[in-house]
């Protein structure tokens, strides 16, 4: 994720201050990490779910290995679960720390993740936990294994999407091209739409957002643009023109310092073009 491909009209807001809880939604607080990055904007978004009245949580991405962190994470209340979004270690790094802190088995799509007990997410899981219901929503093309978590809505809330990397607050996306996929990534970008209007963007990393079908909208119209604008240079360059050669052209508007980031983006676009 990073700034480098800025959705049009994207102003950088106000973010708050790290290592205070801040409530967003009836149901849903963030603590933001203190690890600050071209990748990870402000920091990683750590959230904290749980039912108005109810003592135990859900921890959603407890982040990096920050042991103050998870330590201030872990003392806002029993944690019944872990979820993890995706694997990036600014998301999972403290997997491991946070779990031993909690007791509270943690549940990813990699394996790699699971602790105390905890399993691979089921295709269209609901959860029943800490008086809340989620559904888990695989949304795919950041990574392989990017999921949203669904906070479906009730009598004390509207509703809420907790989007990973998938939809960030601020800026638009990079696709990681150890496995990131352009053409998941549209479908999961249809499929966030799909979910309608009124729900609350809960993002990984930058601040929420107040309507998940008009950002996702904005996401899939930003990706289709780019997509059009690799074509073009492909045009021009030839149909073999190297990675850097087409990010030069494309993203030509944008600081050449974070043009490495970029290509992370172009090698998956251009794959999706060429096969």
């Amino acid at each position: 994720m990073t700034q480098s491909d800025s959705a049009p009209g994207a102003s950088p807001p106000s973010h708050p201050a790290y290592a205070q809880l801040r409530q967003v939604t009836p149901v849903a607080a963030v603590m933001l990490e203190n690890n600050p990055g071209m990748m990870t904007l402000d920091g990683t978004n750590t959230w904290v779910l749980r039912a108005p009245g109810r003592d135990e949580c859900v921890v959603v991405d407890p982040g990096d290995h920050d042991e103050e962190h998870l330590h201030r994470v872990a003392g806002i209340g029993p944690v019944a679960l872990t979820l993890v979004t995706h694997r990036h270690f600014d998301h999972t790094g403290g997997v491991e720390k946070f779990a031993e802190i909690t007791g509270a088995p943690v549940r990813a799509v990699d394996h790699r993740f699971h602790r105390g007990g905890g399993t691979a997410f089921e295709q269209g899981e609901v959860i029943e936990v800490a008086g809340l219901v989620l559904r888990i929503l695989p949304t795919p093309g950041h990574t392989a294994d990017s999921v949203s978590v669904v906070i479906e809505p009730d009598r004390s809330q509207p509703g809420a999407v907790l989007t990973g990397d998938t939809i960030l607050g601020r800026g638009t996306t990079v696709l990681d091209d150890s496995d990131g996929d352009l053409g998941d990534y549209l479908t999961s970008l249809r499929d966030l739409i799909g979910l309608g209007g009124g729900r609350t963007v809960l993002p990984g990393h930058g601040p929420d957002l107040p309507d998940l079908e008009t950002v996702a909208r904005q996401y899939l119209a930003h990706r289709e643009d780019r997509l059009a604008q690799v074509r073009s240079a492909l045009d021009t360059l030839g149909a073999d023109a190297p990675v850097r050669a087409v990010v030069e052209q494309v993203y030509s508007d944008v600081d050449p310092t974070l043009w490495p980031v970029a290509e992370k983006s172009v090698n998956v676009q251009l794959e999706y073009l060429r096969r």
